[in-house]
């Protein structure tokens, strides 16, 4: 007599018990099936009327702004730019800037909306094409500018004081 166990095969463990055996799957689906079925190709999957309805595009809301800006002497004057539109090619981007440091700023939903909001301004009305990112770097560098010129007059100063 061995020592070794006695178990039960693959095939006993993994039978079908239930009474009609499936038929067995011998190929893939053709190219045809595969571009004609919504499932395979990926795209939208309806599920009643109006379902694939697009999205409304974001606005911006105005009002809360002070009548005395004091960031205006350090804005330019945006140029009449036409909107650009996407070629079939990809457009030229200016070298990406790896960056050594990073830090953690939570700001509110409303905080976030305007940031995304002011994104895709500079995207769709001025051609500018910038992340979230970059767009706080450049308000930093703004304000950090502001400070080292007006000192104790900075907007910085003045609106961490309130």
């Amino acid at each position: 007599m061995t020592r070794r166990p006695v178990l039960p095969g693959a095939a006993e463990l993994f039978r079908r018990t239930d009474a009609a055996p499936a038929p067995e799957v011998t190929e893939l689906p053709s190219i045809s099936a595969t571009v004609s079925s919504p499932a395979l190709r990926g795209g939208p999957v309806r599920r009643g009327e109006g379902a694939a309805e697009p999205a409304a595009p974001l606005t911006l809301v105005p009002g809360g702004a002070d009548d005395a800006d004091p960031l205006a002497a350090f804005r330019q004057p945006a140029p009449a730019v036409t909107p650009v539109r996407p070629t079939r090619g990809r457009a030229q981007r200016s070298e990406r800037v790896k960056h050594d440091e990073k830090i953690t700023v939570y700001i509110s939903a409303e905080e976030l909306l305007a940031l995304e909001s002011a994104r895709l301004t500079l995207r769709g009305q001025h051609g500018v094409a910038a992340d979230r990112g970059r767009i706080v770097r450049e308000a930093i560098n703004v304000l950090l500018a502001d400070l080292a010129e007006r000192g104790e007059d900075s907007v910085l100063v003045q609106r961490l004081k309130k």
